[in-house]
């Protein structure tokens, strides 16, 4: 299919554009939901282009009605464009140059009105994008709070923030990304709080992604602006609770709202970024700081519990008093380690099976997982109670991180301490311990250090992390983000 030559001028001959956009577009059998009207307005002949699935269709028959009324109330003159603009009952009307700018608009679901004897065109936006209300998102639920959620809408996204944000120095700028798909994507921050070299570096590369189209949305961008390659490590946090990304614009961070995305983008972050939850703070800070400590000691034993109860089993080191922890029964068939590892097979199967299982059979799911692991494959002989035991206090840990992503990076890792603690034993599980600590010290998130507070060590960084602060206490803001206002509050 031939496309227009960039910035191809609009005719003054209706007739050449009907022709040029026919010829693009295909309206008609081929393009079912791409439709035109003619009409005839003060003598001039005009028409419209709109896309039937992505315009309101009530608000076009009223902006066509108006325009029809022009024609029983004014005579023609040398203003004609300019009374149809002024008609249009609209509070968005722009005007186009050249077609490939209508087309670009139309596909968006704005209507495109053009004019013979005019080389402009009238744009309106009409956009009336299918799509859910706002709800609480699945995996960020809280008991007390706010039970709104982003949704695929990017224009109700960004508005959901616009709520909580009401700062005249909210800036939200519009980028399309795709040569096909032509995806939108908003770079959202506070223009006197976010560090300009920061917003430098996403314009840049932002505007570097050349690509046919980004159908998987904020996923794709963070392939193309964070190159992470097989790090499995999560370097942007994503978020679907409107809260939570207003929290962070005012800490100095910078949000990617993509369109069709649910979820947004936070940048940059560090690996406690992904720890933290909207319940620690909508309680108050001693019930927050428990929760905080909660989460973490689950965490850390679903990465760190099986490989090291592997490794003092293995190697005879269980002190006396903690006898109890290892097999009570010598006599199992498959060594500890094929235990664990298709036990943690099993487990990581049973979550892919929930995922794509309807929810009226997730219970009877359960039942079957129940009966056949925990009882059968014991009797048979296959596992050993404790195997069970500790790889399912490890998969409960690996459920209460709040970020997806790094309970995925987690398992991983777990994964490759087991092998390490029962094929290498004690010096196995020292190197690995070592070599996962170095290699994130090594990470950088668009300059940021991952384990920040930690490496490099601040103190105060530290301090807010290991504590949930009340809002009073909290002036300054994170120093990692380098925001220009670094006061939260006036100084006193």
């Amino acid at each position: 299919m031939p496309m227009l030559a960039e910035d191809t001028p609009i005719s003054k001959k209706l007739k050449e554009n009907e022709d040029q956009l026919q010829t693009l577009l295909d309206i008609g059998p081929h393009n079912f939901d791409l439709g035109t009207r003619d009409l005839l307005i003060l003598d001039r002949q005009c028409r419209i282009y709109y896309t039937n699935s992505l315009t309101d269709g009530m608000i076009v028959t009223l902006l066509i009605t108006e325009l029809l009324r022009l024609v029983h109330e004014m005579t023609q003159d040398n203003h004609t464009f300019e009374h149809i603009k002024q008609h249009l009952v609209h509070y968005q009307v722009e005007e186009g140059q050249t077609l490939n700018i209508i087309v670009d608009k139309m596909l968006t679901g704005r209507v495109a009105l053009l004019i013979d004897g005019e080389d402009k065109a009238l744009i309106i936006d009409l956009r009336h994008y299918p799509g859910r209300a706002p709800q609480e998102p699945d995996v960020e639920k809280v008991v007390r709070g706010a039970k709104d959620g982003f949704t695929e809408n990017i224009i109700e996204s960004s508005g959901l923030i616009r709520r909580r944000l009401r700062d005249p120095r909210l800036r939200c700028e519009l980028i399309q990304i795709g040569e096909r798909s032509k995806t939108d994507v908003c770079l959202c921050y506070l223009k006197d709080v976010a560090n300009p070299g920061l917003l430098k570096t996403l314009r840049k590369e932002l505007g570097s992604i050349k690509v046919d189209g980004i159908p998987m949305a904020d996923n794709a961008l963070e392939e193309f602006i964070l190159q992470q390659g097989w790090n499995p490590y999560p370097l942007v946090r994503f978020t679907g609770r409107p809260d939570v990304a207003a929290s962070h614009l005012l800490e100095g961070h910078v949000i990617l709202i993509t369109d069709t995305s649910p979820s947004i983008m936070i940048l940059p972050t560090t690996l406690f970024h992904h720890l933290q939850h909207v319940e620690e703070y909508r309680q108050v800070t001693a019930s927050g700081g428990m929760l905080r400590w909660t989460r973490f000691l689950a965490v850390f034993a679903s990465v760190f519990l099986v490989p090291l109860w592997l490794l003092l089993v293995q190697q005879h080191l269980l002190p006396t008093g903690l006898g109890f922890i290892g097999p009570n029964n010598h006599n199992y068939h498959l060594p500890l380690l094929i235990q664990v590892l298709i036990a943690e097979a099993g487990i990581e199967t049973l979550r892919l099976a929930a995922i794509h299982t309807p929810t009226s059979l997730s219970t009877a799911l359960g039942l079957i997982a129940a009966v056949l692991i925990g009882q059968i494959a014991i009797q048979v002989g296959v596992f050993i109670p404790e195997v069970i035991l500790y790889t399912s206090v490890s998969a409960i840990g690996g459920f209460a991180t709040p970020s997806y992503e790094l309970q995925l990076a987690n398992k991983l890792t777990r994964l490759f301490l087991i092998l390490a603690a029962g094929l290498f034993h004690v010096p196995g599980f020292m190197i690995a311990v070592t070599f996962v600590i170095i290699y994130l010290s090594h990470v950088t998130n668009l300059n940021t250090p991952y384990l920040w507070p930690f490496i490099p060590f601040n103190p105060t960084g530290l301090y807010n992390i290991l504590i949930r602060r009340a809002l009073p206490t909290s002036v300054l803001r994170p120093s990692i983000v380098r925001p220009l206002d670094k006061y939260r509050q006036p100084k006193t």
